[in-house]
């Protein structure tokens, strides 16, 4: 990338995080500096790298895409990251959330999962490329977690499941939050914000949203 491109994708970056926080969905520090500093365009296709800093989601293969910028943000802003969180991701995908939340906590602190073996290892070399290649990517069914590596501070969920894995709740340490659609396989799903307070759980509603679903053991069947 020539010195014009990078200042191009930079400025992009910074609209694009701009947009976020006129409209609400960024107000913390750390999430804005995470937003502006993931190089979003390493992750995504090469046909549509000219929309790496369009607020929508974009296709990247095997029916999956990468979130649109302001569901980014917003679960980001609800997981309440801190440095050194040691953190789940279910769901993988293009990686580009995973590098927002290594951002924040340390890449060696991110465990992030993906059952579709193209993708995982494109994530991996995208991470790599992004200054993020600690984050630890792991191919398998997300929705049983990764129990050798829990207990963690938070999870992240970024495909619909008809209700929270029970596996998912077992790794969550005491006071941990995780975010997670739920829902339908289709139609409209509700963001909830689930909290872990002295082995009881407690749910809050954080708007409707679209998202592919959770396949796996505790989450839908695989219909193909």
């Amino acid at each position: 990338m020539t010195g014009d491109e990078c200042d191009r994708t930079e400025r992009a970056r910074e609209r694009l995080v701009e947009g976020l926080h006129e409209r609400g969905e960024v107000y913390s520090r750390r999430v804005a500096k995470a937003m502006a500093t993931v190089p979003r365009h390493e992750f995504v296709p090469e046909a549509v790298r000219d929309r790496a800093y369009a607020d929508e989601p974009l296709a990247i293969g095997h029916d999956q895409v990468v979130t649109a910028p302001h569901l980014v943000a917003r679960m980001t802003e609800l997981l309440e990251l801190r440095s050194g969180h040691r953190v789940l991701e279910v769901g993988t995908g293009s990686g580009y959330h995973a590098a927002v939340i290594a951002d924040i906590v340390g890449p060696e602190n991110v465990f992030t999962m993906e059952r579709i073996p193209e993708l995982a290892a494109h994530a991996r070399a995208a991470l790599a490329r992004a200054g993020y290649g600690e984050v630890t990517v792991v191919g398998g069914d997300g929705s049983a977690g990764l129990p050798e590596f829990a207990p963690f501070d938070r999870i992240n969920v970024t495909s619909v499941a008809p209700e929270p894995p029970d596996p998912l709740l077992d790794q969550l340490a005491d006071g941990g939050r995780m975010v997670i659609p739920l829902g339908p396989r289709h139609g409209r799903h509700e963001l909830v914000l689930v909290t872990k307070r002295d082995g009881r759980i407690e749910r809050l509603s954080y708007g409707w949203v679209r998202f592919v679903p959770l396949l796996g053991e505790h989450g839908f069947a695989d219909e193909r």
